[in-house]
């Protein structure tokens, strides 16, 4: 009990520093510490990271930070494709689905050391860019085009938040950034958003297909989440971000290859 309550401490403290992405690390956090299979482990992380996600996005929501149209979207689109993910994540092997987690880590890990060795900057916004705002209204113009590489993002986050057990952070950020010009900080805001709603939708899906998660510890273990991620969010104001993302980036590397490892043992 006390090693759960520790992993969820270090899990909302990560979120905390890290912000949409470091749910990532939920589900590796309960195989490796607390010897779970991953199917074991991805309703407890769902609850978590999607309850923490929740709290983060109704600070944002507050602030007018999120874009909750688009949210809304992606979310909708996404929250059918968890039940898929959900019954892959059965029928695949366990050494499969953990390296998978793995090359998903190490892809993250990547993206985020270009990003601090850049100087901490964000990808820059590509020429696959079809959401624009209107200077007038400082809203989204919707079109089709828009409406359509929302819906896949969506999609895509759905499907790997009911395979993996992720919040779908490290899929929503970087595709809003290349697809729309939204700010950085509303990128964020609405990735909490749709995490929190997806998450909500994998949750039920992984219940309905017969799920069984311990409720006590689940809750200690999203209460804590909740609580580190409190406290990571006063200690990030201290530090700076390219410093955040290559400690980050560092873990995540670190923690891949352990699964990757334990993936090839079949321990």
């Amino acid at each position: 009990m006390l090693t759960s309550l520790l992993l969820g401490a270090l899990v909302g403290a990560v979120l905390g520093l890290t912000g949409a992405g470091g749910g990532i690390l939920a589900v590796p956090a309960l195989v490796v510490g607390m010897g779970w299979p991953m199917q074991q482990a991805t309703p407890v992380a769902l609850v978590a990271v999607a309850g923490s996600a929740a709290l983060g996005a109704l600070e944002a929501f507050r602030r007018g930070l999120v874009r909750y149209r688009a949210a809304f979207l992606m979310a909708a689109a996404g929250v059918p494709l968890t039940s898929l993910g959900v019954r892959l994540s059965h029928v695949l092997p366990q050494r499969l689905l953990m390296a998978l987690f793995a090359a998903v880590m190490l892809v993250v890990a990547l993206r985020l050391l270009r990003q601090a060795l850049g100087g901490g900057a964000p990808d820059p916004a590509s020429g696959f860019c079809v959401g624009h705002l209107d200077p007038g209204t400082g809203r989204l113009a919707w079109t089709w085009s828009v409406a359509a590489a929302l819906a896949g993002t969506g999609a895509l986050t759905g499907l790997m938040t009911g395979l993996l057990g992720v919040g779908g952070g490290f899929v929503i950020v970087p595709m809003l950034r290349k697809l729309t010009d939204i700010p950085m900080h509303g990128i964020v805001a609405t990735s909490l958003m749709v995490i929190a709603l997806v998450g909500g939708g994998g949750i039920a899906s992984t219940l309905v297909q017969g799920a069984s998660p311990p409720l006590a510890l689940t809750l200690m273990f999203s209460a804590m989440t909740a609580a580190g991620m409190v406290a990571g969010r006063v200690v990030s104001r201290r530090l700076a971000p390219a410093h955040v993302q290559m400690g980050f980036a560092v873990a995540l590397i670190v923690i891949a290859l352990g699964l990757m490892a334990k993936a090839a043992l079949g321990v």
